[in-house]
């Protein structure tokens, strides 16, 4: 069928709701609304769906979310009876329609006698991950678009370790939910079905999750001395993070001051553009409040709290926004140093980075012995990493000590297998006090980082695509990149290609090819003289081309300049 011939027969259907024939009426004399809302289906991905709420097949809606749920119970039954009652743990962030997807994501499965355990309210993306393994449930969902703007609302998948659902496994909810032709089907459970198999999960688990955390403070000495006076302001921008983020700062003794306005649940986030803590914009409220208490740092998390933006007050007073790589280099040389120090530094230790993220963790990890692992974007490779260690049979076992991707996700212990603000928010926080007792700032030990391995700038850029073909425009690019390398960006020489999507390492200047040893993604990196490197590559999430620049010197004005000069070689190699 056409997509007009999709959308009639959506509107003739008796089992439309009210709201949705009433929006897909407003629409009909749109033709490139019904497009885009009829000519393709949201795509589920590695990472789920994700999409603008509405109604139609390429939308996030009641219908998109029921299919896509029937497909992983179909999934989960091939496993038997013991998968169906271990069953799926659920939770979603305060988006809107969040929590009516995530009790529709129940409802389908309990109408399949599999078990949905089901947050009574909002909870965090480290949670969720908490409670598949605390739960031992055979799978979990997450209902969120993290830090998409306000339009978008998406669904998560997660295998029982934790971790978002593996490709392989992926693979087979997306037959199951393909051969699923009708949206509308009811997939109602009976009363019977709703009391047998859908279950609160119990506060029990928040408070392990809770205890989990605590055990992993390494300056315990610091925060008792510097803890309560601290003055700290935390933003959640409406999002999930208010409750678990000022329940494990207060546990620790840390005083933390919340941007009241943006404590309150608000599906049109209305005091930000973006709901995302990576932009100083987000965190200007809570900068503005900590300019007036005289606070020294500011946090902020996103609406689903498993990404963390940070400012800080640098030497002239003034409030910088550091960026995911500066946190994670922060917190990396922050554990590292504190492990060190306390003589508990585990055997075999290993930091997972993706391979998109600073150059310099290298550096760092190599001075304090510590093996560094680059995996793929996307934080389910790091969880992958820590089950591979975990395995009894596992030839070469490492200790996990610290995972982070340079899109402001950190995770310390293996509680979760995804990012974690609330525990990042937590080694932040008592980072500050740690500097502190030893008469310093977050700010002078940055400086002082640069000073000691060089000065490395990180930067991306993102180039958004339009229209219903923007995912396959987006890797047509990346693809063309591959037919004719690039050999030079303006003053750096390239000395050797990644192409991820062959798992080929091509050395330029021998022509010598090697295998990565990584799972296959869509993307070209560039390695270039001294370190540096660009890697292109097609966003997972969102219609964005995503080009990622690190850049070292030894100064910081050499390393801007040149960065300037590797974005416009980048730019005019993909034709923008």
């Amino acid at each position: 069928m056409s997509y007009i011939d999709t959308y009639n027969a959506w509107l003739r259907d008796t089992r439309l709701s009210g709201e949705a024939r009433s929006e897909l009426e407003s629409v009909k004399a749109n033709n490139e609304e019904i497009e885009y809302r009829f000519g393709a289906e949201l795509e589920f991905g590695t990472a789920g769906m994700r999409g603008i709420i509405g109604f139609g097949t390429n939308m996030m809606n009641v219908y998109t979310v029921k299919r896509a749920t029937q497909g992983l119970s179909e999934f989960i039954k091939t496993k038997g009876e013991n998968a169906m009652e271990r069953g799926v743990a659920i939770s979603y962030d305060t988006r809107l329609k969040s929590d009516e997807f995530a009790l529709a994501a129940a409802e389908v499965l309990a109408s399949n006698n599999i078990t949905a355990h089901l947050y009574p309210m909002e909870h965090p993306v480290p949670m969720l991950s908490y409670a598949v393994r605390e739960l031992n449930a055979f799978a979990g969902i997450m209902i969120t678009a993290s830090h998409n703007p306000k339009q978008y609302n998406g669904y998560k998948v997660y295998g029982e370790d934790g971790a978002q659902m593996s490709p392989e496994d992926t693979a087979v909810v997306v037959g199951f939910i393909k051969k699923i032709n009708d949206f509308l089907a009811p997939r109602t459970p009976t009363e019977e079905q709703k009391f047998r198999y859908i279950k609160i999960i119990p506060d029990r688990v928040d408070k392990k999750y809770y205890d989990e955390l605590e055990k992993l403070t390494i300056s315990r000495q610091a925060i008792k001395k510097y803890g309560k006076d601290l003055k700290l302001v935390y933003t959640p921008v409406h999002g999930s993070g208010y409750i678990p983020v000022t329940t494990i700062l207060k546990r620790i003794g840390i005083n933390a001051t919340v941007v009241e306005e943006q404590a309150k649940k608000d599906t049109d986030f209305s005091t930000v553009e973006v709901p995302n803590p990576e932009f100083k914009e987000t965190l200007s409220m809570g900068i503005k409040y900590a300019e007036t208490i005289g606070a020294t740092v500011v946090f902020g998390t996103d609406p689903d709290s498993d990404r963390l933006g940070v400012a800080v007050r640098n030497n002239e007073g003034v409030f910088e926004a550091l960026s995911g790589n500066q946190v994670g280099i922060l917190l990396l040389d922050y554990i590292l140093t504190r492990l060190k120090e306390e003589g508990t530094m585990p055997e075999n230790p290993a930091v997972v980075k993706s391979f998109v993220t600073t150059g310099m963790a290298k550096a760092i990890c190599a001075r304090f012995g510590v093996t560094l692992f680059e995996v793929p974007v996307g934080f389910k490779f790091i969880g992958e990493k820590i089950k591979q260690w975990e395995q009894p049979d596992c030839e070469h076992p490492y200790s996990f000590v610290f995972g982070f991707e340079e899109s402001c996700g950190y995770l310390r212990g293996t509680h979760a297998r995804d990012k974690d603000a609330v525990v990042a928010s937590m080694l932040c926080a008592e980072m500050v006090c740690y500097y502190a007792s030893v008469g310093k700032t977050v700010y002078q030990r940055l400086q002082e980082i640069y000073e000691t391995y060089g000065y490395v700038l990180d930067s991306n850029i993102s180039i958004p695509f339009k229209g219903l073909h923007a995912m396959r425009d987006m890797n047509a690019v990346v693809d063309g990149l591959k037919v004719s390398p690039a050999t030079k960006f303006d003053i750096y020489n390239v000395t050797a290609v990644r192409d991820y999507s062959k798992n080929i390492r091509t050395d330029v200047v021998t022509g010598e090819k090697s295998e990565i040893g990584s799972p296959i993604t869509n993307c070209v990196y560039y390695e270039l003289e001294n370190g540096s490197f660009i890697c292109i590559r097609p966003s997972g999430t969102e219609p964005k081309l995503k080009i990622y620049f690190s850049v070292k010197m030894q100064k910081k004005k050499d390393a801007e300049e040149a960065l300037e000069k590797m974005q416009a070689a980048a730019k005019q190699l993909i034709g923008v």
